[in-house]
């Protein structure tokens, strides 16, 4: 049964492949090879398997070829959008670092306006108290001049109804020649001094009428100084407060928190204001008082911004490569919560404390490599991470623009780059949301 299955296997394949001899021949002899239809098909079957793999191999390679074009034209386009994006960003960056400095020279000469402003309401003030004292004086003297009139009219009437009765029926001799004479020169005495008040009292009313001038005009000036300083304490204050709000800090907690424990010169910071001395505080001294506190405020609001983390670690030119929220771990490709921003500038690049406080860590963390931690004020706290070179100690107070360490790829990193976290209550928020705000307004 086989052997009829391989005839008729060997037949069929004779009729495509016969058998074929290649004869050798050489000087002596002579040989072939005899070619059976089973090794031709074999041989076949492996030039086609040879071929068919040439051609899918050169088509691989060409589509590779071709794919690979693509890939690199989008790669670089995708580099020339990056750059862009990236010029565009530094373009941002330095315009709003000049918006900043521009702010802040405002907002000194701001503070030169108030102080010269201050001083010029409070010499007014005191002019102004001294010209009431004046006008008073004033007062009194014409009441008193206008009292010894009227008491000389009296007198003046007494002896003229005194004369009157005695000419009736006194005969005059010498003997009251020498009182009659004494009286005539008292009378004329009395209308000179009489006269005199009259003057006296007109020169003290316009007087009178030109301090009242001065006093309006001086409610003038003090009027626009008011307006002028309301302005200047609208335009300074409210940056601040905007500054905060929009950090998520509670402004009158937080100015509270700084006028209880600063404990500069004079003991715990206390609002200013006008004494009164007891009497019933005038719509001006209200008005003064309240430019008073809010002078206050602002002040506050300084001490307070030097305290919060409002600045950027880094001053060098930098790009933001990873922001502050979920993520695609750049290490395992899972989702993954990234607490800070990444910072990438050259390995080296200086960093900088973003406020006031204390060095907490200073050294290696797992993760973090490492890391410098700074404690500030209201329960804020920032971290620096990826260090290649620590320059604070644990301990040691730090103030905002301090150099604190430099850029590197300390830890679990991909490139050199600084991680910068900010924490409140042990809690990470966006470190950009204080970063804006002090763009906004420094």
């Amino acid at each position: 049964m086989r052997s009829r299955f391989a005839i008729k296997i060997n037949a069929i394949l004779e009729q495509h492949f016969p058998e074929r001899r290649v004869f050798l021949k050489s000087d002596n002899d002579t040989r072939f090879i005899r070619l059976r239809p089973g090794t031709q098909l074999v041989a076949f079957a492996g030039s086609a398997l040879l071929v068919a793999w040439s051609i899918i191999a050169t088509a691989v390679i060409l589509m590779d070829s071709i794919g690979s074009g693509n890939f690199r034209e989008q790669a670089k386009r995708d580099q020339r959008t990056y750059q862009a994006r990236l010029n565009d960003l530094s373009s941002q960056r330095d315009s709003r670092a000049a918006e900043a400095i521009a702010a802040q020279e405002r907002f000194n000469v701001a503070l030169k306006q108030i102080s010269i402003m201050q001083s010029e309401l409070l010499n007014s003030e005191t002019h102004r108290r001294e010209l009431e004292t004046g006008i008073d004086v004033i007062q009194n003297t014409l009441r008193q001049t206008m009292h010894d009139r009227e008491e000389a009219r009296t007198q003046l009437t007494e002896l003229k109804g005194s004369l009157q009765d005695g000419g009736s029926g006194v005969v005059r001799t010498a003997s009251n020649a020498a009182p009659l004479d004494f009286l005539s020169e008292a009378l004329a005495r009395t209308a000179k001094e009489r006269d005199q008040v009259v003057v006296d009292a007109q020169e003290a009313l316009l007087e009178a009428d030109r301090m009242t001038q001065e006093i309006a005009l001086m409610r003038d000036q003090n009027d626009a100084i008011f307006r002028q300083l309301e302005e200047a304490m609208s335009v300074s204050v409210a940056p601040l407060d905007k500054m905060f709000r929009n950090a998520g800090m509670p402004t009158d907690r937080i100015l509270e928190t700084v006028r209880r424990g600063y404990s500069g010169q004079g003991g715990p910071l206390a609002p200013l204001s006008f004494t009164t001395r007891g009497e019933e505080p005038s719509a001006d001294t209200l008005r003064a008082n309240r430019l008073l506190n809010q002078m206050d405020r602002l002040n506050l609001y300084r001490i307070a911004a030097q305290k919060a983390p409002f600045a950027n670690p880094v001053k060098d030119a930098f790009r933001f490569t990873s922001k502050f929220g979920f993520r695609r771990d750049p290490k395992t490709g899972g989702r993954r919560m990234h607490s800070g921003v990444d910072f990438a500038a050259g390995n080296g690049t200086p960093l900088y404390a973003t406020a006031d406080g204390v060095v907490t860590h200073s050294g290696w963390q797992s993760g973090y490599g490492r890391l410098v931690k700074i404690q500030h004020e209201f329960g804020i706290e920032t971290r620096y991470a990826h260090m290649s070179k620590l320059r604070v100690k644990v301990g040691q107070r730090v103030s905002r623009g301090q150099r604190i360490g430099d850029m590197g790829a300390s830890g679990r990193v991909t490139g050199v780059h600084l991680h910068y976290e900010v924490r409140v209550g042990g809690k990470a928020v966006n470190p950009m949301i204080y970063i804006k705000a002090a763009n906004d307004v420094f």
